[in-house]
This record gives C-alpha cells, structure tokens and sequence, in this order.
C-alpha cells in the first residue's frame, strides 16, 4: 500500500514563484506520509494564453526545474511527478512535458504531451510538438507501478490502455483542465472512466483557477473517489493498494475479456 497525495496550484509566469509552491505543496504532502506526489502540468511556468512566452521560459530536462524536483524529491525520499515546457532544438516549438523526480534525485520516468488541446477554440500544437509514439516509461514504489499521462489525453482512452498494458496499477495524470462550460462535468467523468475501463486507479491533479478548473482527485479501480480538492490550493491524500486492483479486476475482468489491442496510428 502507497500514499499518494494530488497538489493543485494555480501556477503563474514567476517560475520562482511557482517552484517555491511546488515545495510548499510537496513539504505538506510528505509531511502527511505520501510517498508519491503528482503536481499539475506546466507547473514550472503558465501564461494566460499559449505564445512565445512559453518557448522563452522552456528548460531543458536537466535544467535547473527538474534539478530543483530532485533535491525536493531526494529530501523527502519521495517521487515527485510534473509538468514543465521543455526546450527544444527546432526553434520556437516546446514540448509538453512531465517529468517523476525519484528519491534518488534523478528523473525516473519522463512523458511527452501526445494528443495537443487543438479544441474548445485553443491550438496548443502552434508552439508545442506531439510527443512520440513510444513504450510508456513507468516507475514503481513498493511494488506499485505508476505510469504518466498529460490533460487532454485523457479523452483518448487508447493512451491510458497502452500505459495499463505496460504494468501500470496507478495513473498519474497533471492537467491544465482549461475551465468553460461543461468542462468540470467532463473532467470528472472522463478521469472516473479511464480509472474505471482499466480497472486502475488514477490520480489526476490539476491547476486551479484562473488557468484551471481544480477539482483534483484520487479516483480507485471501482471509480469511488477516495479524496479530492475543490476550487483552491492544497493537497489531498489516498492509499493505493495493489490487493485493491487484483481484488476488483477478479470481480470485473474487464481486461482479460477484451478482443481488441491498440494500434498507433
């Protein structure tokens, strides 16, 4: 059994500003006993709209945001999960990245942003490119898996199925949730789906506004919400239990029963 603790934050352009909440957020959660931490996406630095603001403020992956992840991580002998505007070699595009800090100070596991918010009136693939097609990178903490996935991902199921198949027991999910109508309904259903159909739990923390919609949560392989945040910031903690998935996958087999694979397009 791991605790798991989601971080909601409404981060700005300060990025000082932002990683001095992010430790903030990660000091309370490990203080409470998690062992995971999942932060939203672009923690490291928001703009109320996406232009050029986002390449000039991009880092490396070994810049100093995810250097600053590592020793927060390596303090609390945690695993802190997220999202930053990665620096590019093609000049004026950025990738939409998160990065698992490990308690050893190193990135764990990486994932690059696939399906880019081209809706609701946005064109996130104007400055940001797809990730690529890949074997999803997961870690593990006492022999629970974590895979990672980034906002609107999450209205493609295949991404959360792909990262099922490669062992995953949890799903960590940073979001910028843009906040419009309907919006809040559909992350809540969405993230209570993905958990459902895969029969995992999902943890999904999300910005809070302006940028964001709030609402994170910690969602258990039968849907039940086993903690959650509502419009500000803060955290909030669940167990994940590995005993819990095998319980609930035995009663709804759902994977085992399914007749179709994934397939990239």
């Amino acid at each position: 059994m791991v605790q798991v603790a989601v971080a909601q934050f409404a981060p700005g352009e300060d990025k000082d500003g932002n990683l001095a909440a992010v430790r903030k957020l990660v000091d309370e959660a490990a203080g409470r006993g998690a062992r995971v931490v999942v932060l939203p996406e672009f923690a490291m630095f928001t703009a109320s709209r996406m232009d050029e603001r986002f390449v000039r403020s991009a880092e490396p992956l070994d810049g100093a945001f995810t250097a600053a992840l590592g020793d927060l991580a390596r303090r609390h002998g945690v695993h802190v999960v997220a999202g930053m505007n990665e620096r590019l070699d093609e000049p004026g595009r950025i990738s939409n990245t998160l990065v698992a800090a490990g308690p050893d100070g190193t990135i764990a596991a990486r994932y690059r942003k696939m399906h880019l918010y081209d809706a609701f009136g946005y064109k996130e693939s104007a400055l940001v490119r797809h990730g690529e097609i890949a074997d999803p990178e997961t870690f593990t903490v006492d022999g629970v898996t974590f895979g990672m996935q980034t906002c609107y991902d999450v209205r493609f199921p295949e991404v959360t199925r792909r990262i099922v198949d490669a062992g995953a027991d949890v799903l960590a999910l940073p979001a910028e949730w843009v906040p419009g109508p309907l919006k809040e309904d559909h992350w809540r259903t969405l993230v209570r789906a993905r958990a459902i159909e895969n029969t995992i739990y999902v943890a999904a923390a999300d910005q809070c506004a302006p940028t964001g919609a709030g609402n994170s949560m910690i969602v258990d392989p039968m849907g039940v919400i086993v903690a959650s945040l509502g419009e500000g910031s803060g955290t909030a903690s669940g167990e994940v239990s590995p005993e819990r998935v095998a319980a609930v996958r035995e009663k709804n087999p759902a994977l085992s029963l399914r007749r179709f694979d994934v397939i990239p397009r």
